[in-house]
């Protein structure tokens, strides 16, 4: 069981996660459960799995309202003895409205997704902020990085092929 201390030095670390993720979360826990992962998420008895989550949201006749009120209800559990997570709470102590800390945090969420059997609600957004993290890592300017997503052309739309297809009918 988890002391009063440790609750209270992690209590401003876990109130700024909830803020940053919102409704993706039910709330987070401090949890001596884990043992190498700085967190993980978990469902309630009664929610969906993450494999029923998934053949739910691939079902071809589904309802696409059953998504917004079925979608199990996630507990992000965090692992106070390890090293990410600490200093996670330092920066936090810091500074919580650092952008560094409110990627650190969607990454650790999106990574548990990941680990926990979950799918990414936006792909597109996860590997921009892991490009971010190694270069904070690498210590390397955006610019010398060279291929980042914003100088990217944008692409061309597909109406010219849409229009293609409606000339074949």
């Amino acid at each position: 069981m988890l002391t009063c201390r440790l609750q209270f030095v992690f209590e401003k670390l876990w109130k700024t996660i909830k803020d940053i993720l919102g409704d993706k979360v039910e709330m987070v826990v401090i949890s001596d459960r884990i043992v190498d992962s700085p967190c993980c998420l978990v469902t309630g008895e009664y929610d969906w799995t993450a494999n029923m989550e998934r053949i739910m949201k691939a079902q071809a006749l589904r309802d696409n309202s059953i998504g917004s009120y079925k979608s199990s209800k996630k507990t992000m559990d965090i692992n106070p003895d390890n090293g990410i997570t600490e200093e996670l709470r330092k920066r936090v102590e810091a500074d919580k409205n650092d952008k560094s800390v409110k990627d650190l945090v969607m990454l650790l969420f999106e990574t548990a997704l990941l680990t926990s059997g979950f799918s990414l609600n936006d792909p597109n957004t996860f590997a921009p902020r892991i490009h971010r993290m190694l270069k904070l890592g690498l210590n390397i300017d955006g610019d010398e990085a060279g291929g980042d997503y914003a100088e990217m052309p944008a692409l061309e739309e597909d109406s010219a092929e849409e229009s293609k297809m409606e000339g074949v009918d």
